[in-house]
């Protein structure tokens, strides 16, 4: 064989090499990146996740010490369990949090309840204040279990 067409067999040989070796770089940097933006996301669902579970545990306590009310505090802990344990929501005793939304999710909130004239703003509220009384103890029983619940993933 010509030594010519040996050197160029090498040449042809070592520009693969080059870019067999580049395409290896580039695709190894890509999947650095791409675990690299999968471990931000998971950090930042890790940080989400407990602060959702520390706002259930704040709330429950408000509960508790009758810091709030039962309705807008059930409204807000089944807003939050939807995305950290929606299955709790079917047992007891934490299903009056989803008993006490069906029941208040047809009342007016924020602009619309300022939209809305006060007579009925007051027959709507007479109804939520007798729905807290009436499932109070229900509430409350609710409020000290999910405090203590230990949302595990």
């Amino acid at each position: 064989m010509p030594q010519w067409i040996q050197w160029v067999l090498i040449i042809a040989g070592l520009v693969v090499i080059a870019l067999l070796a580049r395409f290896i770089w580039q695709r190894t940097r890509l999947m650095r990146q791409q675990e690299r933006q999968a471990a931000r996301a998971e950090a930042f669902h890790n940080t989400r996740r407990e602060q959702m579970v520390e706002s259930v545990r704040v709330l429950a306590m408000s509960v508790e010490q009758d810091q709030v009310e039962y309705s807008e505090a059930c409204l807000r802990i089944k807003g939050l369990l939807d995305h950290l344990a929606p299955e709790l929501l079917d047992e007891a005793p934490y299903r009056i949090f989803q008993e006490m939304h069906d029941a208040l999710q047809h009342m007016p909130t924020h602009q619309a309840r300022q939209d809305t004239s006060a007579h009925f703003i007051r027959k709507m509220d007479e109804q939520r204040f007798e729905l807290e009384t009436r499932h109070a103890d229900a509430i409350r029983r609710a409020a000290t279990a999910i405090r203590y619940h230990r949302f595990d993933d």
